[in-house]
């Protein structure tokens, strides 16, 4: 039998490792919650501390940069217009922290997802609106300003309502509740407010490099992205499969989804125009991903959150699709009404010859 222990400032841990019936078991302790991992050793269970800190690295780097770049997108004047009208501001509180976590929440519960795959599904839910959303708003013709104001409330309002929902959800779920190290995600949302100050400060006073500082970071996060993704084949190996096991390839599919559709009912209720239910659809489905790989990846113990904080990276692939099919059907709507007027443009011009 061998022992490890270890107690941080995002919680006590420590793991056993036997074998019985020639299974090597580990069983974990984290924060005063047991998991049981079948099949585990304490060799394969190491995980090289030198990749693991490159890969921590690298969703260090990939946050600062959204996040800067985030910054580098809100205008203080604007933001302080949208203050005196809160009516965005109760938008993107409703729907960034009333529809996405009650939906990780369902879907977690429905498809019976296990204890660490329930905790990455709700740190995603949880999280606030991303950057991506504003570029999509973009491709829609939405209310940028909007959108930009939602996406920067829902950004500021993490910092209390993040680690209250992830509480109250977790109380659902047997053992997770004392599981999630709070305090460390509470400091991994302070920290992210940093870099997005800067941003805000970039674009005050330098407008025009805050927009190239915009379009660079775009291309390291590509780059950032693919290190972690080969960083994370090699570290975990075949258990990285895990992440795409039917539960949570459904619950990457299902969650945008819902997310955009009653983002879109949200704001038919609030009796938006046209431009703007189209911004609220994808400022709801679009989460901060950046900002849920980090949490799970900087908050827990590998040991424990295994291959799990790469969910975001799932969730990713089918939000960025969804809203490229919704894109698409919405040119196709534009061409289609802009044909028919031209067609009926034509014929009153005939009409009056």
């Amino acid at each position: 039998m061998a022992r490890a222990q270890l107690s941080s400032s995002t919680g006590s841990f420590s793991a056993v490792w036997r074998t019985s019936h020639n299974r090597h078991i580990m069983e974990v302790t984290f924060n005063q919650s047991t998991f049981t991992f079948i099949n585990a050793s304490a060799a394969s269970s190491e995980v090289s501390e030198i990749v693991d800190k490159a890969i921590s690295l690298a969703t260090v780097v990939i946050l600062f940069i959204t996040m800067v770049s985030l910054g580098c997108t809100m205008e203080i004047s604007k933001i302080k217009a949208h203050i005196w009208k809160p009516k965005g501001v109760a938008i993107a509180v409703v729907a960034q922290y009333g529809i996405m976590p009650l939906t990780a929440f369902s879907l977690a519960k429905l498809l019976q997802l296990g204890p660490m795959e329930a905790v990455a599904v709700l740190v995603c839910g949880c999280c606030p609106g991303g950057n991506l959303s504003n570029i999509l708003a973009l491709a829609l013709k939405g209310d940028m300003n909007l959108s930009i104001v939602m996406t920067t409330c829902s950004t500021v309002l993490a910092l209390g309502m993040m680690p209250l929902l992830l509480y109250l959800y977790c109380r659902g779920f047997s053992g997770l509740e004392a599981a999630v190290p709070y305090t460390g995600i509470t400091i991994s949302l302070v920290m992210t407010l940093l870099p997005c100050a800067i941003g805000i400060f970039i674009n005050y006073k330098a407008p025009q490099q805050a927009k190239i500082i915009t379009k660079v970071g775009m291309s390291i996060l590509l780059l950032a992205f693919t290190t972690i993704g080969v960083l994370a084949g090699i570290t975990l190996g075949s258990t990285i499969l895990m992440v795409t096991s039917p539960p949570l390839m459904i619950t990457a599919a299902l969650m945008p989804l819902i997310g955009y559709i009653l983002g879109y009912v949200l704001s038919v209720l609030f009796k938006l125009n046209e431009p703007s239910r189209r911004t609220v659809a994808m400022e709801t489905g679009c989460q901060n991903l950046q900002l849920c790989s980090t949490i799970l990846k900087v908050a827990f113990p590998p040991e424990v959150i295994g291959p799990f904080y790469l969910f975001p990276f799932v969730y990713i692939v089918f939000q960025v699709s969804e809203a490229l099919v919704f894109i698409i059907i919405f040119r196709c709507h534009e061409r289609l009404k802009s044909s028919k007027e031209k067609v009926l443009y034509h014929q009153g011009l005939q009409d009056l010859q």
